[in-house]
């Protein structure tokens, strides 16, 4: 997966921080898309199909947690939150809700960079292994196995 075709949605209310991590991002060849409420972020995720999500926990709107569950209803897209709330039960709480990762503020722009591209590798692996061709075909009563190089019948008893 090249940076090029991940596309990032970052929900970030606040404009400095948000500001930032775009510019780092894009700087780093990610395409970003800004939501700045829980709202929006919900509206931007149907319409743009995002690779991954950076999402604050403290959002107008719908908090960030809201938006979290309502995206696990109907997706597993990739999610790292991106807070200030750093209690371990704050921690816990998310990742138990279907969180992938979780950053505290501040924080270092190298650390989310890291974990994205933990992240989009275990995507990469997982998309490489849902297009592994299969090598056993089934025509009737006949399976080929390209691999092996054998062909099978199956007998049926007919009663």
């Amino acid at each position: 997966m090249d940076e090029k075709d991940v596309k990032i949605l970052l929900v970030e209310d606040g404009e400095a921080v948000a500001s930032f991590v775009k510019t780092e991002l894009e700087f780093e060849g990610y395409q970003v898309i800004w939501a700045q409420d829980g709202k929006e972020a919900l509206e931007l995720f149907k319409k743009e199909d995002p690779t991954l999500i950076l999402l604050d926990w403290m959002l107008p709107i719908y908090d960030g947690i809201t938006v979290l569950r309502r995206i696990r209803k109907q997706s597993d897209v990739p999610i790292i939150m991106l807070t200030a709330k750093n209690s371990t039960s704050d921690i816990s709480s998310a990742l138990d809700q279907g969180l992938d990762d979780y950053i505290t503020k501040p924080f270092e722009i190298e650390e989310p960079f890291a974990r994205i591209r933990v992240v989009l590798r275990r995507l990469k692996k997982q998309q490489e292994q849902n297009t592994t061709p299969t090598s056993t075909f089934t025509f009737g009563p006949f399976k080929i196995d390209l691999v092996k190089h054998e062909s099978t019948a199956t007998t049926k008893k007919f009663i």
